[in-house]
């Protein structure tokens, strides 16, 4: 996944679970958060809290394995960046 397809999903995934007032669901924020940013196991750990479906589970651990393996410590970082922008912005 390139870079920008990435952010735009981010920015698409955090736009609609903001309820217009930008205060992210707490659960969400945490599953994108650990999904570009956290280890496979945590993140595996928090999708097992809402769901013992197995097929799930090994998509969920297909695709953090490859967003590990896409994205750079840069991307990271640009990703990282923009979600604290969106939980700052005065806008919200």
């Amino acid at each position: 996944m390139k870079l920008a397809g990435a952010l735009v999903l981010l920015g698409d995934v955090l736009f609609l679970t903001s309820g217009g007032d930008c205060g992210l669901c707490p659960v969400i924020e945490t599953k994108v958060e650990l999904f570009f940013l956290g280890t496979l196991e945590d993140y595996l750990k928090h999708v097992k809290a809402y769901t013992n479906n197995t097929v799930l589970l090994e998509e969920a651990e297909r695709m953090k394995n490859c967003v590990y393996s896409k994205l750079t410590e840069e991307d990271k970082t640009h990703i990282a960046n923009v979600i604290e922008r969106i939980k700052a912005s005065h806008f919200c």
